[in-house]
């Protein structure tokens, strides 16, 4: 069961989210605040699972009351401004909802949060041996047990927290590390860092575009600073 924080100064928007959690029957409590120093104090004190949080608010903006927070819940924006998105996968929020919510949005959202929890359960211990140049698989070590990782197979790696999520084409696996540690197990050139959040797998991108990348139907954030790279590499991906 999830415990969720939602925090947004606007009430009807609360209202929203709270009705959307209400519908779940794995959430365990919700508890809305309004202001970011009420939210605060209560963070401070109590252990939350996932934290709802508008970015647009007086007082504090949700930017800056996602850093001042020592140790974060699992994040999800919420907010009526895309150009905050890029930002807050700068932060590590784990996805970013565009209001007005549409509640099949909204599912997607918690489902990729539960997914992090019920993975990060079983493959907190998760090691991976390095690949080299020439490399089609790593193997991916839990316990005594070995997994074959099939490099053509990954899609993108997520940054979140001390873990990285690994997408492919069949599943999701969680290793613990952080996406600088993932570069290692993923490098160039079947692999491309494009974000402080993100890498890629080079084959899989078929856009490229200001500030994402597009692949297999999925929009990925490009940040600023790997733009020439991804440029670079990229330059004959259409």
């Amino acid at each position: 069961m999830l415990c969720c924080v939602v925090l947004d100064d606007e009430p009807l928007a609360r209202e929203v989210l709270e009705g959307y959690l209400a519908l779940l029957d794995y959430i365990g409590s919700v508890i809305p605040f309004g202001s970011t120093a009420e939210a605060l104090t209560y963070l401070k004190d109590h252990e939350v699972d996932v934290l709802f949080l508008d970015i647009e608010m007086p007082a504090m903006n949700g930017l800056d009351f996602l850093r001042s927070l020592e140790n974060p819940p699992v994040t999800v924006f919420t907010t009526a401004y895309r150009n905050y998105a890029f930002e807050g996968f700068e932060l590590g929020v784990i996805d970013f909802l565009l209001k007005p919510i549409a509640y099949p949005r909204f599912v997607q959202a918690i489902e990729k949060i539960r997914d992090f929890y019920s993975l990060r359960e079983q493959s907190a211990d998760l090691e991976a041996n390095p690949p080299d140049d020439q490399a089609e698989t790593i193997i991916v070590k839990s316990g005594v047990q070995r997994i074959r990782l099939d490099l053509a197979d990954v899609l993108y790696i997520q940054g979140l927290k001390d873990y990285a999520l690994i997408y492919t084409t069949t599943s999701k696996i969680v290793l613990k590390g952080s996406i600088k540690t993932m570069y290692a197990l993923f490098p160039p050139p079947q692999f491309l860092r494009i974000h402080k959040s993100f890498i890629v797998a080079v084959p899989r991108v078929t856009r490229l575009e200001r500030n994402r990348l597009l692949m297999d139907g999925l929009a990925i954030p490009l940040g600023r600073s790997y733009r020439a790279d991804a440029e670079r590499v990229l330059l004959n991906v259409r």
